[in-house]
Parts: structure tokens; C-alpha cells; sequence
């Protein structure tokens, strides 16, 4: 089986419950159709039913559970949760109540917080920004995280590099210019992720443009810096830096640049130094060598939330939702 069809399976073994948001996209419809047909996941859509069954005619949707916000009986224990989660911020409870009612993001994601899901998928018709804010504010980080990442799983065809052309690329997706200390918990969340979805040993590569001090400047001494506290913090890791991309996965290359480093050249996680490095990095990967791309996958929150790209397909939307489950069961 590859990658997404283990995740498939993976997630069939335990079914979750996944809120879908934005069930006025017909992707997001079409998706839910075919979760329900494999039966990978138990799918609640958020919305006037009416309005979902007609954008959704010739679509078998009739196993999904329609919310609709202005007519659900929880919806004045929602309110309250989300006062009370926000009114050190000033909220009020009208303001608690209308964002309910009018958002359907903030929505899907009480009905995470209170158990009533498992995990939220959205980013379809949403920005980045839009999808984890209220994740962010509701759910914030997991426990023992300090900082939300996110990271692609990139499947390459035919590569005899990585987990059998399996990687994590991150971060890929939301920290922009992360520090050394935010690099470093970037590197070993990604690992955590690398093991709960690939199940294989993470072994990490801090990335840089230098080998082993080939190469000396602000930029390098950050990953230098980030690898030093990568280390202390997680000393059994697998994990080495700062290595350029070739050392880091081709073996003949990382003995040459990197003597007596038991990572170099069998990397599987890239941390990638910043977020220019990393989206830039998956997309050319997908791109060219024509690889699976799947994320960009949030990493460090406290219950599973994950973002679509916009130019997501329903098959991307399946993927994505697997995904979820899976990070649910882990959680």
C-alpha cells in the first residue's frame, strides 16, 4: 500500500468524526461522499441543509450529519464556552453568540472544543489565517507544545531517498521566520509527526545553504544555534544540522560533506530554515518530480485542525480528512 492508503486504512480501524465548514463549496460536498462511501470517516457539515442538499443533488451525502448553526439545540452551551474561553479578551456574550451563528469556522471548531467532532478540515474557500484563528484562540496549543507549525507530507515516486521516497518537509506552511528556539520545536514536532503518520524512525536534517560551517553568516549560525537546542531537548532523536539538502539525503554526498554524521544522507524530516525555503521546496518537489503532496498539516495544536489549499481537489479533501482521523487517534 502507499502512503495515503495506509492512512485510509489507518483511519478505518477507529472511525472519527470530522467537521467539514464549508459545505458550500461543492469539493467539500463531493469529498464527503466519497468519505462516507469508503467509510473512512463519520462527517458532520455545517450549514442550512437545504441549501446543501441542493448544491449537492446527485451526490450521495444522505450518511453525513447536517448542523445548522441557527437551529441547534447546543447552541447556548456553545455561546457560553466561548464567553467564557474569551472574555478576558473582551468578548461579550452577543458578540460570543453572533460569531457562532454567522462563522462557520469558529463553529466547526466548538464543536471540536466540547467533543462533539474529533477534528475540523476547512481552508477550501478560507485563507490560512482564517482557518486556525479560531483554532488558535479556542483550542491553542497541545500540551507540552510550545508553538503551532505546520508540514507537508511529500510522496515521491520512484525515489530511493527518505522513508522509501516518503518525507516531512517542514515547516512548509505558517511560521514565517521562526528563531533558532522556534526552529528547534519545529525539528522535533515534525519527528513526532513523521512517526505518528508514517510510522518509521524520524531521522531529521536541519537545513541550511552551508555543510558543517562550510559557509558562515546570520543565516547559518540560526540553524547551528537551532540544532544545539534541537539536541539538548531531544537527545535520542536522530537529528543533525546544519547539512545543505543533497547531504542531508543522498549518502555518497553526506559522507563526503558531513564525516562521521550518522544523519547525513539518510534524512527523512528536512526543516527547512524558513517559510520562503519550505513552500518554495514543496512545491518544486511536487511540481517536478511529480510528487503527492499532502498539508500543509498543523502540527502543535490540541486537537486536530488542518488546512486545505485553496486549489484542493475533493480527492485532496479525502486525503487531508484521513489524515485528521489518524492525528485524532494518536491524540
Amino acid at each position: 500500500m502507499n502512503f495515503l492508503e495506509q492512512i485510509i486504512s489507518r483511519a478505518k480501524q477507529d472511525i472519527k468524526t470530522i467537521v467539514l465548514p464549508e459545505s458550500n463549496d461543492i469539493r467539500t460536498l463531493k469529498a464527503a461522499a466519497m468519505i462516507q462511501e469508503q467509510g473512512i470517516a463519520n462527517i458532520i457539515l455545517v450549514g442550512k441543509e437545504e441549501e446543501i442538499q441542493k448544491l449537492g443533488a446527485g451526490l450521495d451525502i444522505s450518511k453525513a450529519k447536517i448542523v445548522d448553526q441557527t437551529n441547534f439545540e447546543k447552541m447556548d452551551e456553545y455561546v457560553n464556552t466561548l464567553y467564557e474561553l474569551r472574555k478576558a479578551k473582551g468578548m461579550t456574550i452577543e458578540q460570543a453568540r453572533a460569531i457562532l451563528l454567522e462563522n462557520p469556522l469558529y463553529f466547526g471548531i466548538m464543536m471540536v472544543k466540547v467533543g462533539d467532532a474529533d477534528g475540523m478540515v476547512a481552508g477550501a474557500i478560507n485563507s490560512t489565517a482564517n482557518t486556525l484563528r479560531p483554532a488558535l484562540q479556542i483550542l491553542k496549543t497541545a500540551p507540552g507544545s510550545k508553538l503551532v507549525s505546520a508540514f507537508f507530507v511529500m510522496v515521491v515516486p520512484d525515489c530511493e531517498y527518505g522513508e522509501n521516497g516518503v518525507f516531512v518537509y517542514g515547516d512548509s506552511g505558517l511560521v514565517e521566520n521562526p528563531n533558532a528556539e522556534e526552529l528547534s520545536e519545529i525539528a522535533i514536532t515534525s519527528a513526532k509527526s513523521f512517526k505518528a503518520l508514517v510510522q518509521a524512525e524520524p531521522v531529521v536534517a536541519m537545513l541550511s545553504y552551508s555543510t558543517y560551517g562550510s559557509a558562515k553568516s546570520e543565516l547559518t549560525e540560526k540553524v547551528i544555534e537551532a540544532t544545539k537546542l534541537a539536541k539538548e531537548k531531544a537527545p535520542d532523536l536522530k537529528l543533525d544540522g546544519e547539512l545543505q539538502a543533497d547531504a542531508a539525503i543522498v549518502p555518497e554526498i553526506g559522507k563526503s560533506k558531513a564525516p562521521g554524521s550518522d544523519i547525513a544522507g539518510k534524512a527523512n524530516v528536512l526543516i527547512f530554515p524558513d517559510l520562503n525555503c519550505g513552500n518554495i521546496s514543496y512545491k518544486l518537489t511536487q511540481r517536478l518530480a511529480k510528487a503527492e503532496a499532502y498539508g500543509p498539516i498543523i502540527q502543535g495544536v490540541a486537537k486536530p485542525v488542518n488546512d486545505l489549499s485553496r486549489g484542493c481537489s475533493a480527492e485532496d479533501i479525502v486525503g487531508v480528512v484521513a489524515i485528521t482521523c489518524v492525528q485524532a487517534q494518536n491524540a
